[in-house]
Formats: structure tokens, C-alpha cells, sequence
């Protein structure tokens, strides 16, 4: 989705290093972007500001990022930041790289987990359920 050219050490996003990025305004950020993520960006420029600025309210006081908006576009001032995003049960925690801009933050933070089945409870087959229990 994101093309990111390795130049020799310097990583770039659409031909722009990661300084260059975080000193960008949010909406000139948005204009590198694909049309789905810059319509979202436009649209919900107001919220992705607050969270910016929660976020750094809560780095001032040594608290841990907590979020439930699992639909907020990555922007390149989140990159750096390890932020816990709820999955539905728990808060995981993303460490958000310069790969994941562009990017929502619920595609880093799984809701489903693969089935994982154990031994067979009692009752749960014919054979158990001859047995008596005591």
C-alpha cells in the first residue's frame, strides 16, 4: 500500500524523509497519501489532532497511550510512540514504525486469534460420559 525506497540508510516515504515528514502539517501529509486514507485524513483532521495532542500530554506525565480508535490513520508525528490499541478484550501494545504510515491503527492490534482447541472436557465424548464422576 505504502512505498517506502530504501536509499542507502535513509528511508523515504513518496520521495520524503521521516524529518521532513513529522514537519508537516497533517493535512500536507494527507496530500502524499492514497484517496481512501487522504478523504479520512480530510475529514477527521480534528481528531486525529486531538489524539496528537492527548498523546503528548501523556508522554509529559509518563502515562501509557491507551485508544479505542482502532480506525485513526497513522500520521508520521504518531512514529516512534508505542501506543495500546483495545482489540475487543485487552489493549495491544504497537510500536508504530515508519512502515505503518498511512496505515490504521486496528490493522496492528488483531480482534480474532487463531483456534487453539484442548483436551476434551468431561462429558464432551461418549466415552467420558459412561465414567462416573465422584
Amino acid at each position: 500500500m505504502v512505498n517506502i525506497a530504501v536509499g542507502g540508510r535513509e528511508k523515504l516515504f513518496r520521495g520524503k524523509n521521516i524529518e521532513e515528514l513529522k514537519q508537516m502539517d497533517v493535512r500536507e501529509f494527507a496530500k502524499l497519501l492514497k484517496s481512501r486514507q487522504r478523504r479520512t485524513i480530510m475529514r477527521n483532521f480534528h481528531v486525529i489532532e486531538d489524539f496528537i495532542q492527548r498523546t503528548k500530554k501523556k508522554i509529559e506525565k509518563n502515562k501509557p497511550i491507551k485508544t479505542h480508535k482502532r480506525s485513526l490513520i497513522i500520521v508520521p508525528k504518531l512514529v516512534g510512540l508505542t501506543i495500546g490499541v483495545y482489540n475487543g478484550k485487552e489493549f495491544v501494545q504497537v510500536k508504530i514504525g515508519e512502515e505503518m504510515l498511512g496505515h490504521r491503527l486496528g490493522e496492528f492490534s488483531l480482534t480474532r486469534r487463531t483456534v487453539k482447541h484442548g483436551a476434551a472436557g468431561v462429558g464432551a465424548t461418549r466415552s467420558s460420559a459412561a465414567l462416573s464422576v465422584k
